[in-house]
């Protein structure tokens, strides 16, 4: 049959023109060419040209983007115009079969209209990057001329009276109205940009954020192609493989998303529903406000979804058709017999399943997209809100701190999730009542039993759910309660160790650990219950279907039925299994709803004018509090004095401006109250003189520091006024007053306020004192002299570039008020409030700040300043006093006012300085700064230590490969961890691993059994009579009863694996770490432990069994798929070579890129939670300064930045997820093609297609799984990186049974040459030591900090590293000796208190070895027997973490009573007396010498005079001895170093 255009058919002249040109269909379809060609023809060579300068320019940057009208609308008729030209080719295809000849005209044209069709898109796609709308003139012509001729078409088939009923007609038709609608969508650009027959042709400029090239999220503004498929996200994703990404990879977001953006437009909203409530109580709706705001782009969501739902049940649809026309080898003529044919259903399920899975992935973005604006705009709502929160409503403990947080941290995340799965609630009952009806249509009655065993179940579903979370709940308590018992052994690890505790604290946390481990169980046994039901529930409906059908049915089940409906059992299954998650969500976001309206409509602070205006709530509240005659006639007298001081100010004004006292601030008859009616503060008239220093005294809670508040306007009002002056003080005129105060209710100066107590920004050091202002080197210089804080900064690791605060470095209570008062000192403010600024300050520095910083760099300031304080020897320097007792002003004046007035108070104060003074003297050289300044040397000691271990990690990454060119690391970073998760496993115990693959397996076969199976039955000979094709049930009920079975013992295996693995891993991590060294502690910080046990170990506990089961059922899943088309067709394999290499890549990339923007969003996401808590500390603060805006700007940016880093994240997901999803359809298209050539048994290829279709849901899930396993596997790493340490030598050289009961029964200490280090990488801090001590001596050891003495008491203990030399005690050599023993035959008192929370009982006695009356007598030496005797419960009295409930002093004799109920015959001090006054000093020093008058005592001394009754003194230097004798001997050596000590020290 030769080829020819026309086809030369016996009979027919094909070219013959008789009736008419147009009659000769081939003609017209010749005509239809025209336009294609023509097209071709003209945008190639500008394509071409185009295409090669923009080669040779760089790419197009993304600014110049600009989108013509119509854009979206021009792409979906494009794609639409494409399907239709797919569908006449196949028309045209299948149609020439029927044929003597081939026609190429009728297929021809269509194949050339589909090259034309892409062209256009291609080419309308690169006018538009390069914005040259004049070229768009060829795509007009091109759509006139394809309508004009594809209208003859139409017009001559209907002459020839064709219809709708056959195809091409329909084709012809729709091919008219794409057509018509294109060049409408052209003319319209024509409209619009008047490119073209217009005089002044429209310039456009492209979106103000594409200016911005600091925006990198393109989404909004890429072409739709790009949009659906991600396209434009390759760069970032491929070039993270090179580099890893970092926030400035990311940039900004657009304008529209940004959180400012949408809290504007959920603002607006929400304003608009509190308008329109007539009930002022009624909160406005949040779901309202919420729809207003976010409806549209739900609406679309939704949308997207129910036609990616419609969609996908095209799936079973179509193998139910190309499995039934298997059996027939011919083609009937019909108008469908389109769809009669195979392959084109092959290539229509291709389109479906793409198209399915684009809208899919597209519902799936708008719907998260939507939930971060959401969440932006509520984290912005909350943020404004606390920023206008009153202050009595956080004090009164209305609203509390961890409420905040949950708001911040759970309650928006709720609503995000919500809105994320919100679709499902509404597409989900539709997905299910279609495929019933599906069901239906195709099994008949059984098809409702089937879906009836999966609606019955799916209530199981939601209870397992709910249980689930509960569990979670119980879980998460206990590991708070570990964890905490956790942290205080680590705090107090050098204790346990000194007293051999360590074991027994121990067992306290596997104890409660147990405790977790338990309720894990009940979660892993939950959540394997779920997981099973999951599985079980699609083959039970099976089941039940078929063996019903079978039975009631007198007609055969065909393949094509069989397979059909088995794929739609599959799709109904995951809208069940969301559906109890989504109604979960649901109700947590009514929840969250409801706390959240709660929230935003609790009390907030007035306006800004209540700064001033008069707040009096009514007179009669007014006259309530007028009291009797003669406190009014005061207070009238003392206002009038007032009065006329103002009057007089003017006149003086001019003469002297020196000496004018004007008033800054000035409170009226003021009555404050803290939230209730009743008032703190009472009939307050004060004022404030500019530029002058003023304080306030009173005793302890008399409502100082409210004051400060009142007239800051934290504080709610009952009556009067507080005025706030600008320079000039309030003058005659009261027209210009009223001006004034008018101006002033608008702006009042920003106060610099130092609160009582002190709050610090997560910031440097230097930000936090600049707070926002300026930097100016001299001011800033003065400022830290003030305060004395150079010596502690330069204790700090990076100077005053250290981040302090929450996650920053702890500094102690003294350092962080300084900074605060440093704060108040720097900002450039006309008023200083300082709230007690010295109540954490020792003597020296109060009296520094108050000299340098105070009466020095304010007061030259002229500066006005308020000071509270208790310290009232300061009282001389204050220009006015104010005096305060119970709410109400006590007294106002200068100091010699009050001396004259009121000569009781003075003498009252007198006596209180007196005792002020005597209490300087005790105060000795050692300061509690020079305290503070050690505990920070400490931290930093071990900080810097710190710094060198994070250096280690990353060498020993870079020491893997040194020759560190790209590829080596790119092939690093996507290497998966198989050497953790082999760690993993082993930890499980290799029964269960065993068991896990063992049964994974066999589930997988027995599943591939069963439709096997199906396959086999009903394809089995039709002629065989109805009870032969009963004979298949039974073997099929087995095969699906084994199946659910081995579901169940699957889900409980890995799921207990991972407790096994978690529950080994956690044990030994315990117990490496407890027995670690004391250098280890030293070196690795608190919190990089810490987070081993509480992240990691919960990362191992919960997560890694999730995804290690998920991954491995995907996995296995995609691998029996493929088996099974590879079975079925062995032809398949050929295309499954590229799509296994296409697959690869894409995992290999995505992997890479997902791990760095989840890091990002996880390290984006703490700064934004701390920053909510951060701020409603420091409220007063804020609003004292008046930096409201700058904090709202800064919440802005930090929701921003994790807003982009998450959106990134989820268009990483989508990416992977529409590459995965397009290369399942590229599987089920081969599979597809390949079944139909090679025609095998049609229920093989049921079979085939049924496993094809799962493979597109579960690729990407291998993809994620992996991706988040390999994030997880980090967390063994981390946990097996401590598994390595060193564990103390705990054996000794001799046996238990060898050293006495009673050693050391003497207490001899021999030291010999004794040499000492802490590592044996460091120099010795001991060299050659030799000292002997008497049994029962009393021995003073003294030196400089850094000389040796914390180390020489180390040393007895065998805490340290002694390479040389030994000491001997009573003729032992304790370094023989087991740890065990030595250490708990010695006692020590050390230098900071440690207890741990528990009873009394339990910190002086843990063992529970001793009787009660020991427990007693250890008290009453330490003094503290009638205190505990007082305390509710006595000896088991509760001591709260870290002993807080006891004062320091106290804590430190506990520490005595320690000792003294371990009876041994040596005592080592270590500056034990550093923390406690000196009276309980002296008492200590008593007792000692009483109750270990026949003991061997050691005393590490501070000060030097409490050893001067020594009987032998050592003092060091460096590392060696270089005194030892009596101190009455030393002290006569004029040059000896004892007597300079001493002398110092007097």
């Amino acid at each position: 049959m030769a080829l020819s255009f026309c086809g030369n058919d016996r009979g027919s002249n094909a070219y013959s023109v008789d009736k008419g040109v147009l009659d000769n269909g081939c003609f017209v379809d010749a005509l239809n060419l025209v336009p294609h060609v023509f097209l071709l023809f003209i945008t190639f060579p500008i394509l071409f040209i185009g295409w090669g300068s923009q080669s040779s320019k760089v790419q197009i940057h993304h600014n110049t983007w600009l989108h013509f009208p119509g854009h979206s609308l021009r792409w979906i008729l494009t794609f639409t115009l494409l399907f239709v030209h797919v569908c006449e080719i196949a028309e045209g295809i299948v149609s020439n079969t029927q044929m003597e000849s081939n026609h190429l005209h009728l297929f021809m044209p269509a194949l050339m209209g589909f090259i034309a069709a892409t062209t256009s898109v291609v080419y309308y796609h690169n006018i538009e990057t390069a914005n040259f709308p004049k070229l768009l003139l060829a795509l007009f012509i091109y759509w006139i001329l394809a309508f004009i001729t594809k209208m003859i078409k139409l017009w001559k088939f209907a002459d020839a009276s064709l219809g709708v009923q056959h195809l091409r007609f329909c084709i012809t038709a729709l091919l008219v109205v794409l057509y018509g609608l294109l060049m409408a969508v052209e003319i319209n650009v024509i409209r619009v940009r008047k490119y073209v027959f217009f005089a002044n042709p429209q310039k456009v400029k492209p979106a103000e954020d594409l200016q911005d090239l600091g925006v990198r999220f393109l989404q909004p503004f890429v072409n739709l192609l790009s949009k659906s498929t991600y396209w434009w996200m390759n760069p970032l994703i491929i070039g993270a493989h090179k580099r890893p990404i970092e926030l400035k990879k990311i940039g900004k977001l657009p304008i529209a998303m940004r959180a400012l953006t949408n809290y504007m437009r959920l603002k607006d909203s929400y304003e608009e529903q509190r308008q329109k409530t007539e009930d002022p109580d009624k909160s406005p709706s949040i779901w309202k406000s919420m729809y207003r705001a976010f409806g549209g782009s739900i609406l679309l969501s939704s949308t997207l979804r129910y036609m990616a739902d419609l969609l996908g049940f095209a799936g079973p649809l179509c193998i139910s058709g190309i499995t039934a026309n298997m059996t027939f080898g011919v083609y009937f003529m019909s108008s469908t017999e389109l769809l009669q044919n195979t392959s084109v259903l092959a290539v229509l399920l291709f389109l479906a399943l793409v198209l399915q899975r684009t809208f899919l992935q597209a519902s799936y973005y708008v719907t998260i997209e939507t939930g971060i604006n959401l969440r932006g705009a509520l984290l912005a709502m909350i943020y404004n809100k606390i920023l206008r929160l009153s202050t009595s409503n956080m004090s009164m403990g209305e609203m509390t701190l961890s409420q905040i947080n949950n708001l911040v941290a759970i309650e928006t995340n709720q609503l995000m999730w919500f809105l994320f799965l919100c679709p499902n609630l509404w597409a989900m009952p539709v997905q299910i009542i279609m495929g019933v009806i599906l069901l239906y249509y195709l099994l008949g009655d059984s098809a409702l039993i089937g879906a009836g065993v999966i609606l019955l179940l799916a209530p199981v579903q939601y209870l397992i759910a709910t249980k689930l979370a509960d569990t979670q709940k119980s879980t998460l308590d206990y590991s708070t309660d570990r964890l905490k018992k956790t942290t205080e052994i680590l705090k107090g690890i050098k204790l346990l160790k000194l007293y051999a505790w360590e074991n027994i604290f121990c067992d306290r946390v596997e104890e409660t650990r147990g405790k977790e481990l338990t309720s894990l169980k009940t979660f892993a046994l939950y959540t394997s219950m779920s997981i099973f039901m999951n599985a079980a529930i699609p083959i039970a409906a099976v089941l039940a279907t078929f063996v019903t059908h079978a039975y009631i049915e007198e007609v055969r089940l065909s393949p094509a039925k069989a397979f059909a409906s088995l794929a739609l059992f599959h799709i109904l299954v995951t809208p069940l299994f969301l559906l109890s998650t989504v109604v979960r969500f649901a109700v947590k976001a009514l929840v969250s709803v409801q706390k959240l309206s709660e929230f935003l409509q609790s009390d907030e602070l007035g306006d800004d004018s209540w700064r001033n205006t008069e707040m009096s709530m009514s007179l009669e509240v007014g006259k309530k509090y007028k009291h009797h005659g003669d406190v009014s006639t005061k207070t009238i007298n003392r206002k009038g004095r007032y009065r006329m001081d103002n009057y007089e100010q003017p006149m003086r004004r001019q003469l002297r401006p020196t000496e004018t006292e004007d008033v800054a601030v000035q409170v009226n008859d003021g009555f404050f109250t803290w939230g209730s009616n009743l008032s703190t503060l009472s009939d307050i008239n004060i004022r404030i003189p500019t530029g002058q220093l003023t304080m306030i005294v009173g005793q302890v809670g008399c409502g100082k520091s409210s004051l400060l508040l009142a007239m800051l306007g934290e504080m709610q009002t009952i009556s009067g006024k507080v005025y706030w002056s600008n320079e000039s003080g309030p003058t005659v005129s009261f027209f210009f007053l009223f001006l004034i105060l008018s101006w002033l209710s608008k702006n009042r100066y920003s106060v610099a306020y130092a609160a009582q107590k002190s709050w610090l920004l997560n910031a440097t050091v230097e930000e936090n004192i600049t707070f926002g202002s300026p930097f100016n080197k001299q001011r800033y210089k003065a400022v830290i002299d003030a305060c004395s804080l150079q010596p502690d900064i330069d204790l700090l690791p990076f100077g005053d570039q250290t981040e302090i605060g929450e996650r920053g470095i702890n500094l102690s209570g003294g350092q962080r008020q300084r900074i605060c008062v440093a704060r108040a000192l720097y900002q450039n403010t006309n008023i200083v409030f300082l709230d007690d600024p010295f109540s954490a300050l020792d003597i020296h520095l109060s009296d520094h700040l108050m000299q340098e910083g105070i009466l020095k760099f304010l007061q030259d300031d002229k500066r006005t300043v308020v000071l509270v304080t208790h310290k009232l020897q300061y009282l001389i320097h204050a220009d006015w006093i104010i005096a305060m007792k119970d709410g109400s002003v006590l007294r106002e004046g200068t100091l010699k006012d009050i001396q004259t007035h009121d000569v009781e108070l003075y003498e009252h104060w007198k006596t209180l300085m007196n005792r002020q003074d005597q209490e300087l003297e005790k105060t000795e050289m050692e300061s509690q700064t020079t305290l503070e300044r050690k505990t920070l040397r400490r931290a930093f000691y071990s900080r810097e230590a710190k710094s060198q271990t994070d250096d280690e990690d990353e060498e020993e990454e870079v020491e893997e490969d040194d020759d560190d060119n790209m590829s080596t690391t790119t092939s690093r970073r996507s290497k998966i961890p198989w050497k953790m998760c082999c760690r993993y496993l082993s930890s499980g115990g290799f029964l269960m691993v065993f068991l896990m693959v063992l049964s994974k397996l066999a589930k997988h076969s027995v599943m591939v059994a069963i439709d096997y199976w199906l396959a086999a039955w009903t394809s089995s000979n039709p002629s065989l009579g109805v009870l032969q094709h009963r004979s298949y049930v039974p073997v099929f009920i087995i095969l699906c009863g084994a199946a659910i079975a081995l579901c169940l013992i699957t889900s409980l295996t890995v799921e207990f694996l991972g407790v096994a693995a978690a529950t080994n891993l956690h044990h030994n991590l315990l117990n490496k770490i407890i027995h670690a060294p004391i250098r280890f502690f030293d070196v690795t910080p608190l919190g990089q432990i810490l987070n081993r046990f509480s992240a990691d170990t919960n990362i191992i506990d919960q997560h890694i069994p999730q995804t290690l089961e998920s991954l491995t059922r995907s996995t296995l899943l995609c691998l029996s798929a493929i088996g099974v088309i590879a079975f079925v067709t062995p032809a398949f394999l050929i295309a499954l070579v590229p799509l296994t290499v296409a697959f690869y890549f894409i995992q290999k990339y995505f992997r890479v890129a997902s791990k760095d923007l989840q890091d990002l969003d996880d390290s984006t996401q703490l700064p934004l939670l701390c920053y909510f808590s951060e701020t409603a500390e420091g409220l007063t603060t804020i609003r004292a300064f008046r930096h409201e805006a700058r904090f709202k700007q800064r919440m802005l940016e930090l929701t921003d930045t994790n807003n982009t880093a998450y959106l990134f994240l989820s268009a990483a997901n989508r990416w992977l997820e529409v590459r995965t999803d397009y290369l399942g359809a590229v599987i089920v298209l081969t599979a597809a093609v390949a079944a139909i050539w090679t025609s095998s048994q049609s229920g093989l290829v049921g079979l085939g297609l049924t496993y094809a279709l799962t493979v597109t849901n579960y690729l990407n899930w291998v993809v994620r799984n992996l991706s988040d396993l390999e994030v997880q596997m980090a967390a063994v790493k981390k946990v097996n990186s401590f598994l390595s340490t060193e564990s103390e030598n705990y054996e000794g050289s001799m046996d238990v049974s060898q050293v006495p009961k009673d050693w050391p029964q003497h207490g001899e200490i021999k030291i010999q040459d004794l040499c000492v280090r802490y590592d044996t990488m460091l120099k010795p801090v001991l060299k050659h030591i030799n000292a002997y001590i008497n049994p029962g001596q009393k021995v003073g050891i003294c030196g400089r900090t850094g000389s040796g003495k914390s180390s020489l008491s180390l040393a007895f203990f065998n805490m340290v590293d002694v390479f040389e030399g030994k000491i001997v005690i009573d003729g032992i050599d304790i370094c023989k000796l087991p740890l065990q023993t030595l250490r708990s035959r010695l006692s020590i008192i050390l230098q900071d208190p440690v207890l741990f929370s528990g009873s009394i009982r339990l910190n002086l006695d843990p063992e529970c070895t001793c009787t009660d009356d020991r427990l007693w007598e250890a008290l009453e030496i330490a003094q503290l027997k009638n205190m505990v005797k007082a305390l509710p419960g006595g000896l088991d009295a509760v001591v709260t973490e870290g002993g807080e409930n006891f004062s320091v002093g106290q804590r430190q004799l506990f520490c005595l009573a320690r000792a003294f109920v371990r009876k041994s015959s040596i005592l080592i001090m270590d500056e034990a007396t550093a923390s406690i006054d000196m009276a309980t000093e002296n008492i200590l020093q008593k007792v000692v010498m009483t109750a270990f008058a026949d003991r061997t005592v050691v005393t590490i001394a501070h000060r030097v005079h409490t050893i001067l009754t020594a009987d032998l003194v050592i003092v060091m230097k460096r590392g060696s001895i270089m005194e030892y004798g009596k101190p009455e001997i030393l002290m006569e050596q004029e040059d000896s170093l004892f007597a300079s000590f001493v002398k110092a020290d007097m």
